[in-house]
This record gives C-alpha cells, structure tokens and sequence, in this order.
C-alpha cells in the first residue's frame, strides 16, 4: 500500500503525517507512507489546498487534518 501525505510542511500537514504513521502502527497494515512537497507534485495529483493525503493513487483527504479513524477506514479497503 502507497500513502503520500502531501503538502509543504506547515503544522497541519506535519500532523496530518503524523495521524497517518499513528494509524497505520496501529492497524499493523504494511504501507510505504511518503511525504511529497514538491507543489508541482502536489497539482499533479489534481490537489490545491493541503495537507492531503492519497492511498494507492486515490485522493482520500484534502484541505484539513483526517481523524485517526478515517485513515485506519481507509487502510481497511
């Protein structure tokens, strides 16, 4: 499983990645989790606002901080 958590590095996106390693320690899922700030990376996923979080190429989250159990529903699919 891929998970790129997307965004510059402001607060919200570096709780957002911290959220998501909690998430997936917990669930015992095996994931490679990738943080991308590069903002030409970021568009080319079709995202404009941050932090956001994408698994397995699918957009799951944009512009605000996901809850642990949305991330762990997420891993479950």
């Amino acid at each position: 499983m891929e998970i790129k958590v997307l965004g510059p590095g402001c607060p919200k996106c570096q709780q957002t990645e911290k959220v998501v390693k909690e998430a997936v320690a917990e669930s015992g899922v095996a994931a490679n989790i990738e943080k991308v700030t590069d903002v030409m990376k970021i568009a080319g996923y079709g995202v404009f606002g941050t932090p956001a979080v994408v698994v397995d190429g699918e957009v799951k989250s944009v512009g605000k901080i996901p809850t642990k159990a949305d991330v762990v529903s997420w891993l479950k699919k």
